[in-house]
């Protein structure tokens, strides 16, 4: 343990007094990445599903068969395919008031994800416990999603939120071994 450096002033050296712990854990302490990649990415999530909520209450008192079809011809699908046959078989039985329950989900989640972003944004050790107990509870339907229907897209969705579960369960150990959870 070195001690304080010396410092040069004019003709005579002074030793700067001594950091307190915390200041001296705050300046050596850089930001961590893997936070903050994790923040802006339920940011960005955020977004998404903020926006698919506004669509979802755009189409309140619509014609759901006919948004449908427009959606289909605009992104180029086969009108006669069976994906666009399953949808429109299906549309009609989407009423008002589970659109507007829809929204308030989509909104609700995305509200979710702000504050996880914003709050692994600035390192907070109450984020990184509320994204690792969002994450654990969305895992059980994600393993069934899996199960029913496997395909890529669910797979990579697993796969990320595992490894964003190892990630914040790895910070949080160190975090709490290094004794940094005292100040947060």
């Amino acid at each position: 343990m070195a001690g304080p450096e010396p410092r040069q002033t004019g003709m005579e050296t002074q030793i700067e007094p001594e950091l307190r712990s915390g200041e001296r854990a705050k300046r050596a302490r850089a930001h961590d990445r893997g936070l903050v990649l994790i923040g802006g990415f339920k940011l960005l999530e955020s977004v998404f599903f903020f926006l698919v909520g506004v669509g979802v209450l755009h189409l309140i008192g619509k014609d759901l068969e006919d948004e449908a079809l427009k959606l289909t011809t605009h992104l180029r699908f086969d009108p006669d395919g069976r994906l666009v046959g399953w949808v429109l078989n299906h549309v009609d039985s989407i009423t008002a008031v589970r659109l507007k329950q829809i929204g308030i989900a989509t909104f609700s989640y995305g509200s979710l994800r702000i504050i996880e972003g914003i709050g692994l944004v600035f390192e907070k050790l109450w984020a990184e416990y509320l994204t690792v107990g969002a994450t654990t509870i969305f895992l059980p339907w994600e393993i069934y999603e899996i199960c029913r229907h496997l395909d890529w897209i669910r797979v990579g969705v697993l796969v990320t939120n595992l490894v964003v579960l190892a990630y914040l369960s790895w910070s949080l150990r160190r975090r709490l071994r290094n004794g940094e959870a005292a100040g947060q």
